[in-house]
Order: C-alpha cells, then structure tokens, then sequence
C-alpha cells in the first residue's frame, strides 16, 4: 500500500481509532527518543570528577548545555520546518546523539564530558517536531496527552534499563547509555513511520483551532508583542517549574537513596507509571471543553492545583506522612501535572483563543530555552555550596519556594487573561 493511500486511509478512520494511532505513534517516538538522553543518569559516577565537580553534576550540565542551545536553535527550526521534513529530520537529530554516545564510551574521562553536550545539541528540537504532527486538531491535547505519558514513563524507564544492564550485565557505565539507546533504535524507526502517515488536519479541525502555520522572524516577533505580558509570566512560571522537575528527574537515585526508599531499578519506572496515569487523564480531558476561551483559562487554573499538590506534598512530607514511593509520586504529579497543561492544553488553547495563525511548536521553544538556561543556573550554583546541600534538601527547598511562586503568578495570570479574552473579537477559531 503506497503511503499516500494510508495517509487518506487514517483520515477516515473513527475519531477514536485515529486518536489511538495518532498517540501510539507519537508516544513510541518520544519514548524511544529518551534512550538516547536519560540512561546516563542511571549511573553516579562516585569518585569521579571534572576540575572539582562532580562528574555527573559536570555530564548532566553539559548535556542540558546542548539541550538548551537546541531549544534556542529550535524556536526558529521547529517554527519554520515543513511538515513533510519532520520524519526524516527526526531520524537524523536522533543518529547525531547516538553517534556522540558511541564517542562518549571511547573518550576518556572526563574529557567524554564534551560528547554529551553534543548529544543534548540535536535531542531538544525531538518533542516539537513530534508535536507539529498532533497540534490543531480538535482532540490536540488528548493526543498531545499521550505524547507527554513518554516523558513522564520514559525517563525512569530507561533509567530501569540502564541500571540493568549495569548491575546484572556487569555493562561499563560508560558504554551503557550507548547500548542502552541502540536497544530502543529500531522501535524508534518504525514509530518516526507511524508518525509520518498521519494526515493534516481537517477543514472541522481548522474551524476549531485555527490552521496551524510557519512562523518566520517576523511573524515571531509580532505574536511575542501582541501577547508580550502573559508569554512573559508564562516563560518565568515555565522556568521554574523547569528547575523543580530537573532537579527530581536528574537526581531521582540520589534522592531515593536520601529518602532510604527502595533503590532496585524497577523502582524509577513504577513511581513514573502512576504519575503517568493521574497527568494523562487530567490533560486529555481538556478535550471535552470546545469553547477556546474556558478551555485556556482552565489550563491556567490547572498550572495553580499542580503547584498546590507540590505544596501540600513538601509539607506532609516534613512532617513525616508519607511514605518515599508515595512522597515521590505525589510529588511527580504536582510538577508533571503543570508540565504537560503546558505542552497539552496552555499554548495550544491560546492560539485558538486569540485566533492566532501560527504553531505551538514557536511557544513551547520560547518557553523550554529559556526553562533550561534556568535549570543550568541551578546546577551551577548547587556545585557552590557542594558538600553543604544534598540533592534531597535541595528538591524540597526549591519544589517548595518555586510552588508558592508561581501559584500565586497564575492566579494574577488567570484574572489578566480572562480580562483580554472578554475584550477579544468573536472569531472563526472560537467556538461562542
């Protein structure tokens, strides 16, 4: 069957069928993507360092490095990729990282530390170009929901996966992330296959949310004027939602041993399953609200009761209620739940709010290059006081101030957009 027939063949597929297809494509790609970027973080490099810095303080700040130099590069090659070259571009970005995988398992250390950076360069630009084949439809954050599941599942499963292959295959931790990557290669290709078949979307599609096109310079600079307030609070709550969910995900078996919880490997992937379970329902209901405007503002209301979960979950843990694995989940779905509104529901209801022709590919870029320059600002200072703040002590402190921040952000946020959206014009992109 040529590949135009089943292209034309999804389209007429039920809604629920070509949802489910649409998230298992999306979700596989983004899952497999995460074997070639987390696995490193499954081992702990103890006595090794990098002129005084701890050697995996040092890899995790280099790979974000290049992360976040991808996100930079991303808000103009994410925004201005054509459809038809997301594919391919996504097959070569992921043969770039585990290249540079292969080069970090023959450098020496701690000069392998450069290889890593290289291999952040071309994994930040993965999610948007996966995203730009879910966005502007009407069931987008359903999909986009199941896109966000790998990120949550993903990181602590791969994590499972290389301490595997460390602990029961004697797997040099050096080699492990490249092996660990080449297990999940092939899976990856038939996903990116999957993902390129899906069909653009429909005239009812473009009713509901607005066609979704390029952005070039002008068109970015012009949409960042229009809407320059709320971006900015948006950006600044992202940022620091960033930092409280890096630190957790890159330090997870630091800070389980800190919290003397369970540390056999299949621990990292069942905290994430259930935090998994709980985001994807919240972000994939979102679908059920057709009017733009509700939609937006209960995206904004649900960044606040992510930011209240954390709150409430860093206070019974001090006082000592909870249990780790229940500690480390409630306290994933506080900082995962804000997350995925973000890549579901936030920039993608905005658009169709405002009637905006553009993508949400642009928004996000704006929002995670300058979340993970923020995170690299984190790591840097935590090397200051090293010695004087274990990772478990510095998660709560800055879960907790980050927290109460940004709840009290997106409720003046809430009030300024519901302000701007009673003003806006009736539209053909906003369903009254």
């Amino acid at each position: 069957m040529k590949v135009d027939s089943i292209s034309k063949n999804l389209g007429r597929m039920p809604a629920p069928a070509f949802s489910f297809y649409c998230i298992i494509a999306a979700f596989g790609t983004y899952f497999c993507m995460y074997a070639f970027r987390k696995p490193f973080t499954a081992a702990t490099y103890e006595g090794l360092s990098f002129f005084g810095i701890g050697l995996k303080t040092a890899l995790i700040a280099a790979q974000v490095a290049g992360y976040t130099l991808s996100k930079f590069l991303g808000i103009k090659f994410v925004s201005e990729m054509a459809p038809t070259r997301r594919a391919i571009a996504i097959i070569g970005l992921i043969l770039v990282a585990e290249l540079a995988l292969i080069l970090f398992a023959i450098t020496p250390a701690p000069w392998n530390i450069v290889w890593l950076f290289l291999n952040g360069l071309p994994l930040g630009m993965i999610f948007g170009l996966v995203l730009g084949f879910l966005e502007g439809r009407k069931t987008s954050e359903a999909l986009a929901a199941g896109l966000c599941a790998s990120f949550i599942l993903s990181s602590g499963f791969v994590k499972s996966v290389g301490r595997i292959l460390i602990e029961k295959y004697q797997v040099d931790i050096f080699w492990m992330p490249f092996l660990t990557g080449l297990i999940f290669l092939l899976p990856l290709l038939g996903f990116v296959w999957m993902l390129a078949q899906i069909p653009p979307p429909s005239p009812e599609d473009i009713l509901k949310r607005t066609e979704r096109q390029t952005m070039d310079r002008k068109d970015r600079l012009s949409f960042f004027r229009r809407h320059a307030p709320a971006l900015s609070i948006l950006v600044l709550i992202y940022i620091l939602l960033t930092v409280a969910r890096s630190i957790r995900d890159d330090f997870a078996v630091e800070i389980w041993r800190y919290l003397g919880g369970s540390t056999t490997p299949s621990v990292y992937a069942m905290s994430e399953l259930w935090i998994m379970i709980g985001v994807m329902c919240a972000c994939g209901a979102s679908v059920l609200i057709s009017n733009n405007h509700v939609a937006f503002l209960c995206s904004i209301a649900g960044l606040t009761a992510g930011f209240a979960v954390t709150s409430i979950t860093l206070v019974a843990q001090s006082a000592d209620l909870l249990s780790p694995m229940l500690f480390m989940v409630s306290l994933g779905f506080g900082m995962y739940l804000p997350y995925a509104i973000f890549h579901t529901t936030v920039f993608e209801r905005m658009i169709a709010a405002f009637a905006e022709r553009g993508n949400v590919g642009y928004l996000i870029y704006l929002a995670d290059a300058a979340g993970y320059l923020g995170y690299i600002a984190v790591l840097v200072g935590k090397n200051l006081y090293a010695g004087k703040l274990n990772y478990l002590a510095l998660l709560k402190m800055s879960s907790l101030a980050i927290a109460i921040t940004s709840m009290f952000l997106t409720i003046w946020l809430f009030f300024h957009l519901k302000g701007r959206l009673s003003a806006a014009p009736s539209s053909p992109g906003i369903e009254q």
